[in-house]
């Protein structure tokens, strides 16, 4: 997936920065790694809404890393019945990557990518680039001009 990733941002002629570091996939502990602050990285989590009894809808939500998913926001921007994170089994095998190292990218055609716009206030967004070792500092404009992503307020404060 790392592979994949620099290969659209390089075919697309994005700015960004590899930062390597110790392996870590926490938001708070590898940020300070990175040298950026927590608000400025992109926490990205897979997220399973029932949508009636028989409809599962996998979302990819990023937010900023120092904010949480709301999860009854979300729910009720869908129209579901039910919310919860993804076990993860299905969240790396829609996202490609192991837990700790999910990208702010929905490369799988089942995964839904939503962006808490609060985010994309950023100049940059910081994120495991698939890897524990290796982290990447995107510029948000490149971000949004090769994602196009559904942008809805689904952050809530961390606590």
């Amino acid at each position: 997936m790392y592979e994949k990733l620099v290969e659209l941002l390089d075919r697309h002629g994005a700015e960004y920065r590899l930062i390597d570091h110790e392996p870590e996939g926490r938001t708070e502990i590898v940020s300070p790694m990175r040298g950026n602050d927590v608000a400025d990285a992109a926490k990205c989590i897979v997220v399973m809404v029932k949508l009636g009894k028989k409809v599962t809808k996998y979302v990819l939500a990023v937010v900023p890393g120092d904010a949480r998913v709301d999860l009854n926001g979300l729910k009720q921007l869908l129209g579901g019945t039910y919310v919860s994170f993804a076990n993860t089994e299905a969240a790396e095998r829609l996202a490609g990557s192991v837990a700790g190292t999910i990208l702010p990218f929905a490369f799988h055609p089942d995964l839904e990518l939503i962006v808490d716009p609060s985010l994309l206030e950023k100049e940059e967004i910081f994120f495991n680039a698939a890897r524990l070792d290796r982290s990447m500092a995107l510029r948000v404009k490149d971000y949004v001009a090769i994602t196009s992503p559904r942008t809805e307020r689904i952050a809530a404060p961390a606590g």
